[in-house]
């Protein structure tokens, strides 16, 4: 607030560049956090915008509708898992989980439970920075803390220790099942991050863990929200990462990607039967956002859908992954690196010791990337767009700032 780090001023951006006010270019190892998965300035999101901007910007959707919103819901039901067939369209990812915790206790207080009103987790995750949100987030290591005295009081479970790709490992689910079990009575929802837990570490963990906490909460009767912003629309190899394990939760969250990172949007998608339960005592979901579906933010994100799923996406993804293997892993030998992990469109470098985050920006700026470090960690998200030349440019950045540390 008093002392900001540097911040570059961008003129332009296209492709899978970014161009500064003095004329450097960047290549984006980011995405713009995630979310500019076909790269920036794309003719066929900029027709969709200006298409839309031509008919009208914004209406508000309490008691009317409009075609962009209808198209974006009927192509969001078409791809997400199955039995998720009614959508609520937000502002944001944080609003999206806001919206599912709401769709949780709702559900519970329609059928007469309004004891089931808390909420169970893992430690390391994060689910966003508004009030709901931050309660499910990592209590210790997260961006939190300083928030916890008047957070809502929920549960954690250990982090998964199983990799991706391997194996559960024995008790690995012990404890989260102990939770689970005796606190089922008064829990609403379990909500996690599928696979891969985003900014609270770039954890990636097993499916077979995954498909074992959704078995647990049929068992015992407990929701099931996954938290999709990060993984959603085929980040990690997959369209969705609860793909990996088989699984359909009863809340799924999409933001990020979901407009190609044009515009904010985010969607929070259920099944008929807990849509149902929520409506079951005759009142409506009790969240009325004032840019809910907005016109120009649905049309360019029906877009982005149409240019992910008609585009040659999983060849892309697997080729990002296989570059990322060979160039990043490697890296693993260096001194000042504990691990190396590679899932998808996603690379990170995990050091031994925190990151000097400014002094190594400069460095990957001096570079000609745009790569944004925290924590322990050095990681790539780029778009998949991005060609093996830009590719590399980027994870030899990572390779010479690794040498700053040492």
């Amino acid at each position: 607030m008093v002392d900001p780090g540097p911040a570059w001023p961008v003129a332009s951006a296209a492709g899978c560049r970014i161009r500064l006010a003095d004329g450097r270019e960047l290549v984006d190892g980011m995405s713009s956090w995630w979310c500019a998965i076909h790269g920036y300035n794309h003719p066929a999101l900029n027709e969709a915008v200006a298409d839309q901007l031509g008919r009208m910007a914004h209406v508000m959707f309490g008691g009317l509708t409009h075609e962009p919103a209808m198209a974006l819901g009927r192509r969001l039901i078409d791809i997400v898992p199955a039995g998720l067939d009614r959508v609520f369209f937000c502002d944001s990812g944080s609003v999206a989980v806001e919206v599912a915790i709401k769709m949780a206790l709702q559900y519970w207080f329609a059928q007469g439970q309004p004891r089931k009103a808390r909420l169970l987790t893992l430690r390391g995750g994060y689910h966003g920075d508004t009030f709901g949100a931050m309660a499910v987030c990592d209590p210790v290591n997260g961006m939190h803390e300083r928030f916890t005295p008047v957070l809502a009081r929920h549960l954690f479970a250990p982090r998964p220790r199983s990799r991706f790709g391997g194996p559960l490992q024995p008790g690995d689910l012990d404890e989260f099942t102990a939770l689970l079990g005796a606190h089922a009575q008064e829990l609403a929802a379990v909500i996690l991050e599928p696979i891969v837990q985003g900014a609270g570490g770039m954890w990636f963990y097993c499916a077979e863990y995954l498909a074992g906490v959704a078995a647990l909460c049929r068992e015992h009767d407990v929701l099931l929200i996954a938290d999709e912003i990060a993984t959603g629309f085929g980040r990690t190899g997959r369209l969705f990462a609860c793909e990996h394990a088989g699984i359909s939760p009863d809340i799924l969250c999409l933001g990020k990607a979901l407009t190609g990172g044009y515009l904010t949007l985010a969607a929070t998608l259920t099944s008929g039967r807990v849509a149902r339960g929520i409506s079951a005592d005759g009142g409506p979901l009790m969240h009325g956002p004032t840019f809910m579906a907005n016109p120009l933010a649905c049309a360019v994100a029906a877009r982005s859908i149409d240019l992910l799923i008609e585009g040659p996406w999983q060849a892309r993804v697997a080729a990002i992954e296989a570059q990322l293997r060979a160039e990043l892993g490697p890296l693993s030998a260096h001194p000042a690196v504990a691990e190396v992990r590679v899932l998808g469109a996603i690379g990170v470098v995990q050091t031994r010791q925190p990151v000097p985050v400014e002094p190594l920006q400069r460095h990957f700026v001096g570079a000609g990337a745009w790569i944004r470090p925290f924590g322990h960690l050095v990681y790539l998200m780029p778009p998949f767009v991005i060609s093996p030349g830009e590719l590399s440019l980027l994870t030899r950045a990572v390779a010479s700032g690794l040498d700053t540390l040492t």
